[in-house]
């Protein structure tokens, strides 16, 4: 633990210089830019949001996270954690979105979901539940979990990057060359890869527009008007509730749920990894319950700030490791600079001008990765367990195949599953049933606990450390 610490700069309660402080907040700031900007660029489109409501989605995407990530390092954790939108919630989010239809109903339907959830979270961490529930989750049951986030989204990977491939190619190019070839070479690209993938595909788009190869009409054609009609700064009637206030549907609520599942164990780990970098040795349990609790209140803000859930962002800790500055009062001016992005609509204005096959681009490597993380996270557990790949793979088999059933599968004739259960069940059990089945997340997820911890097994071959047991 201790050698680990050694060469730290400054340690968490050590407060650099100003300037130096604002250099290094800023390039949290950096760091976490691209996967949280990714978010409401997914998210909007699929919500058919015009370009003045992607505006305002950045903006208060922006400011929420900004508010999250100082509730942490001031009520929470107090560890140098950043928080930022959540990969977690996409799947359940989508479903959703197919429900809802248009953008300000999804967005109600995703708030209010967003705060149910929330206040659940909250109260794990405020009655210090999270040390007591760790040890039931086991890499068994969040691996598969995770790996759905990615593999449930398959269907819009490639019609999206398909409406020009030559750019969404060049940003999935972008991100492999520069993630895995020249941040060898570079810290720069190390720290940046899927922003200096965006910026690049994105001054391609500009070039091939201003030269007239891309017209209106274009999939790749960059309009520049949304940018010089957009006020300077966030209306204020856009920052409480700008969808209008949320709606309740106890089903969205279930299947959020098993986002929050799988936030609350990623935070977990993450707590570990920031404290250890930062020369704090093991979070203590007041640590990780705060913490767990100050994202529910994060999560309970961008539920009323129009926002989407957050959790801790595991590339901000690694920034710790490589620049050995653990001060989390950088963190607080970095939270500091996100609101001040959050109020400048200009600067939402510009990002809602990225195209679509840059988006598509972004869909197909990101979820291909966050399921290959769900990979690295299942083989912590015994890999040569019969039992437990019994598990996992019936998790993950029903977790792709039951949303499957309950939208139909056209191609073979068959009628959507949702038809059978609103036949054979009340409307508001049948509601629940459907949006929890839908949700390839809520059902690994229950299919995983339930057998996890009903077929005997030992911590070791649960891949359960001795940490998440005491």
């Amino acid at each position: 633990m201790a050698e680990l610490a050694k060469g730290i700069i400054y340690g968490i309660e050590d407060k650099p210089p100003i300037g130096k402080r604002a250099v290094l907040a800023l390039q949290h700031v950096l760091t976490m830019f691209g996967s949280t900007v990714s978010v409401p660029l997914l998210l909007g489109p699929a919500m058919n949001m015009t370009p003045s409501e992607i505006v305002i989605l950045v903006s208060s995407v922006m400011l929420c996270s900004g508010i999250a990530t100082f509730l942490q390092v001031t009520i929470g954790s107090r560890l140098p954690i950043v928080q930022g939108v959540s990969f977690s919630f996409l799947a359940p989010f989508f479903a959703i979105i197919a429900f809802a239809k248009t953008g300000n109903l999804s967005m109600q339907y995703i708030a209010g979901a967003i705060i149910l959830g929330a206040l659940i979270e909250i109260a794990i961490g405020q009655f210090k539940l999270i040390g007591k529930l760790r040890k039931y989750i086991s890499p068994v049951v969040i691996g598969p979990v995770i790996m759905l986030i990615g593999l449930s989204l398959f269907k819009v990977g490639a019609p999206k990057a398909g409406t020009y491939w030559p750019i969404s190619a060049t940003v999935i190019i972008g991100i492999v060359l520069f993630s895995q070839v020249l941040s060898k070479k570079n810290k720069l690209f190390r720290l940046f890869p899927i922003l200096s993938a965006i910026i690049i595909a994105y001054l391609a788009c500009v070039i091939f527009t201003l030269i007239g190869s891309f017209e209106p009409g274009h999939p790749a054609y960059i309009d520049m008007s949304i940018v010089s009609e957009s006020t300077w700064f966030k209306p204020l009637d856009t920052i409480f509730f700008p969808w209008g206030l949320p709606k309740f549907h106890v089903g969205f609520f279930f299947a959020v749920l098993a986002g929050y599942l799988a936030s609350m164990i990623e935070s977990f780990g993450d707590y570990h990894a920031a404290a250890y970098m930062s020369g704090a040795g093991d979070p203590t349990e007041e640590m990780l319950n705060n913490g767990i609790r100050s994202e529910g209140l994060g999560c309970l803000v961008t539920g009323i700030l129009g926002g989407f859930a957050s959790t801790s962002y595991s590339e901000n800790i690694g920034l710790i490791g490589i620049t050995k500055v653990a001060s989390r009062h950088v963190v607080m001016l970095g939270a500091g600079f996100l609101v001040l992005l959050g109020f400048f609509s200009k600067f939402g204005a510009l990002v809602a001008t990225i195209p679509e096959p840059i988006v598509g681009g972004l869909y197909t490597a990101l979820f291909g990765l966050i399921s290959a993380v769900g990979i690295q996270q299942l083989a912590r557990a015994d890999l040569s367990s019969d039992r437990n790949l019994m598990i996992a793979g019936l998790s993950l088999f029903m977790g792709l195949s039951m949303p499957a059933y309950i939208e139909g599968v056209a191609a073979f004739g068959y009628p959507p599953g949702a038809d059978a259960i609103a036949a054979s069940l009340p409307k508001a059990l049948a509601d629940i049933v459907t949006s929890v089945l839908s949700t390839g997340m809520a059902v690994a997820a229950i299919i995983g606990l339930t057998l996890d911890n009903l077929i005997p097994a030992s911590d070791e071959e649960r891949g359960i450390t001795p940490a998440a047991t005491k």
